[in-house]
């Protein structure tokens, strides 16, 4: 077991150390939360909504309340059988910066979500575009922080992680384990530093850019199949020579993904392939997660079971060690205490999501999401 007690610390320590070197790196600074820059942006806000008739209103109202930028938001009804369509009109009676949009059909071998958000960049009069998902809510200091950070780090796609709001106990298990792949095992020194498609990562809930960069980089089009805008609109951007930068946006903004344990299930298998759950990457991360995150648990078991304190006293620390990140996760990101003392069971629920998804797509199965595959 002293074999095990030191593989099991090992494996702890590497995202332990990669979390507590991205840290400072991934969350804005506060000198960067206040704008100092007085100029007024345009900006177009597009948000893609099919049945979001319960949240659609507070997501616009939030943007609508934005500070010191010249705003427009597009909403596009991508084929709702709801009143997304009809609350979203009355916002604009009231408003004339709001406009709603009506989809055109899903033409084949596209997603849903790329077709809406490629309709609503070519509507679009603004040059500066924000990507927002309907359930998103913005504080209003939000849009100009994040452009200010754009245009002083020359970032042609810039992407914010808001905070993560979850209620049941499923989604306090496994949303925030979006963090913790990301700071565990994501450099983002060398992130920033090179232009490399291997290091592309974003949020799909907000993306920044501008016309012309997007266009550049191919728009949705160059993803139109994909669900997983999150990693493969910041790829196209990287393939084309341009840089992309994901920050900490939990004083920007907040965001509830999913509403039950089922959502939580379908929202992590619909684009796990696309992740994850492939070929190149599913073994190394399995051993990775379950090796610093599920083996130190078990081998302290095993260490109090034998009585063996060296090895109880090595393991202890590997457990210490597996949970720091989501320790931290819970401090600077507002995320629930439950997470960190349930880490290794989350970790062990999110590869078994994992495998779970790679066997699917293996068998050619693929998740219902909103009424689509």
């Amino acid at each position: 077991m002293m074999f095990w007690s030191f593989v099991a610390l090992g494996l702890a320590l590497l995202p332990a150390l990669m979390f507590l070197r991205n840290l400072p790196l991934f969350r804005l600074p506060d000198g960067a939360l206040v704008s100092t820059d007085a100029t007024v942006i345009t900006v177009s806000v597009l948000i893609p909504a099919r049945n979001e008739a319960d949240s659609i209103a507070a997501c616009v109202q939030s943007v609508l309340a934005s500070r010191d930028v010249d705003l427009e938001v597009l909403v596009l009804d991508d084929d709702s059988d709801d009143a997304t369509a009809a609350v979203v009109r009355d916002l604009a009676k009231t408003d004339s910066r709001v406009r709603c949009l009506s989809g055109q059909p899903l033409p084949p071998q596209w997603n849903g979500k790329q077709h809406a958000c490629w309709q609503l960049a070519s509507a679009a009069r603004h040059s500066r575009l924000l990507f927002l998902d309907a359930d998103v809510r913005l504080q209003p200091h939000a849009i100009k922080v994040l452009i200010d950070w754009q245009n002083k780090n020359k970032i042609a796609l810039l992407s914010a992680f808001p905070q993560q709001q979850t209620e049941t106990l499923l989604e306090k298990l496994l949303v925030p384990m979006m963090h913790y792949i990301l700071l565990g095992f994501l450099p983002m020194a060398r992130m920033r530093a090179y232009c490399s498609p291997a290091y592309a990562a974003g949020c799909g809930q907000l993306f920044l850019t501008s016309r012309s960069d997007y266009e550049a980089a191919g728009t949705h089009q160059a993803i139109k199949a994909s669900r997983h805008d999150g990693l493969k609109l910041p790829r196209i951007y990287r393939l084309s020579g341009m840089m992309t930068d994901v920050v900490d946006g939990t004083r920007l903004a907040r965001c509830r993904m999913y509403r039950d344990a089922g959502q939580v299930i379908r929202g992590l298998l619909k684009n796990a392939d696309e992740g994850i759950a492939n070929p190149k990457l599913i073994g190394v991360f399995t051993l990775l997660i379950f090796g610093a995150s599920v083996l130190p648990v078990v081998v302290l078991a095993i260490a109090i079971a034998t009585q063996s304190p060296l090895e109880i006293g090595i393991a202890g620390a590997a457990v210490l060690l597996a949970h720091l990140p989501r320790a931290l996760a819970a401090i600077f990101f507002r995320q629930p205490p439950v997470g960190v003392l349930l880490h290794s069971v989350a970790a062990t629920l999110f590869i078994g999501l994992q495998w779970s998804a790679f066997v699917m797509a293996i068998l050619g199965k693929k998740v219902r999401w909103r009424g689509r595959f």
